[in-house]
């Protein structure tokens, strides 16, 4: 099986490379990406020891497409991921949308031509912000928590955002353009006959990511901490009590190997991935875990907050668990003290990331 990955020079993209061979070593894949990210090109090297063929296209670019070689299935993990995006001041609104949507067709293209198979890695920013913003919510121990029986919306249950859940506007910039996205996608499938699945992710964390602290936000922490460099807790009074899950990409593996092998399957096409309730934490908590680790380092309190900022995003995968006997296998704890050791093994991995 022939297998193409957008973006395969990400943290996501290559931790699945490696994480894919383990399930199948038929695969040969093969990967297209555009380097602009700082730091991109290291896991190129490394790609390059593997035997895997690197590609340097973009995905917005329809010539840059049409050369590439014929796919079984393309999975994209390609994207321009910050929910700030578009407002920033670092990519504008269009090239949001170029990357994250205009790139999507492109690649729904390729997949018509050469009848392929499709998995986007989606995001939970799908989900509509006023009613997450709403959340009924208490404090324990420093962070968030659903309150007790407090009426839930649409679509929550205690163990977190499920699918049905609400994804009207406004879900910002980079949301809806993979909300879009996934409405294409599955449209192509329906409409040319092939193979579309939608993975909608929480936040996906682990040794060499490129974190910054509007994406890659595990990451980013740690390794800012480590280095001493400010830190702050922005909005909600400035206390770091807001929550997300958090995932390893590498668990996702074995969900993506089951659904290039089930092409013809007639499970629910989108579902959610995420670390679930036993691996969520708040930023203080983080903070607090860094601590421990590291030693102790001041945070900043800013409570005024930013765009689209929501205190509470946990996601509930259950529909995967029961569809694909899926669940995460790698804990909080895990992850953290792979990106601790990460750091403290480059110790200029923010330099290099965030030139």
């Amino acid at each position: 099986m022939n297998l193409l990955i957008t973006g395969i020079c990400g943290f996501v993209g290559s931790t699945l490379v490696r994480a894919l061979r383990e399930h199948s070593e038929k695969l040969q894949i093969f990967g297209v990406d555009n380097l602009s990210r700082p730091g991109s090109e290291v896991n190129r090297t490394a790609l390059g020891k593997l035997g895997v063929k690197f590609i340097h296209a973009d995905i917005r670019s329809q010539t840059d497409l049409a050369v590439l070689p014929p796919a079984d299935w393309v999975i994209d993990a390609a994207a321009n991921p910050s929910v700030l995006a578009g407002i920033d001041g670092v990519a504008s609104s269009r090239q949001v949308v170029e990357h994250n949507l205009l790139g999507t067709i492109n690649l729904l293209e390729y997949c018509k031509a050469h009848r392929a198979g499709f998995i986007l890695l989606s995001t939970s920013r799908v989900y509509s912000i006023p009613p997450l913003a709403a959340l009924p919510l208490e404090v324990h121990r420093q962070a968030y928590r659903l309150a007790p029986h407090a009426i839930h919306p649409p679509g929550l249950t205690t163990n977190g955002v499920t699918e049905s859940f609400s994804t009207n506007s406004p879900v910002s910039l980079y949301g809806s353009t993979k909300l879009a996205s996934e409405t294409l996608a599955l449209e192509y499938g329906e409409t040319f006959g092939f193979p579309v699945w939608i993975n909608r992710c929480g936040v996906l964390a682990g040794a060499g990511q490129f974190g910054k602290a509007d994406q890659g936000i595990f990451s980013f922490w740690l390794q800012a901490h480590r280095q001493r460099r400010p830190l702050k807790f922005i909005g909600f009074s400035g206390c770091g009590h807001q929550v997300r899950d958090c995932l390893h990409p590498r668990d996702l593996a074995s969900l993506l190997a089951r659904q290039m092998n089930e092409a013809s399957d007639s499970r629910r096409r989108v579902q959610n991935l995420g670390g679930g309730l036993a691996n969520s934490m708040s930023l203080a908590q983080l903070h607090e875990w860094c601590d421990a680790r590291f030693g102790r380092h001041p945070v900043q309190a800013e409570p005024r907050g930013r765009p689209f900022d929501i205190p509470w995003l946990v996601m509930d995968t259950t529909l995967a668990t029961s569809q694909w006997n899926w669940r995460p296998v790698t804990g909080l704890e895990s992850i953290l003290e792979e990106i601790a050791v990460h750091a403290e093994q480059n110790p200029n991995w923010l330099e290099l990331s965030t030139v």
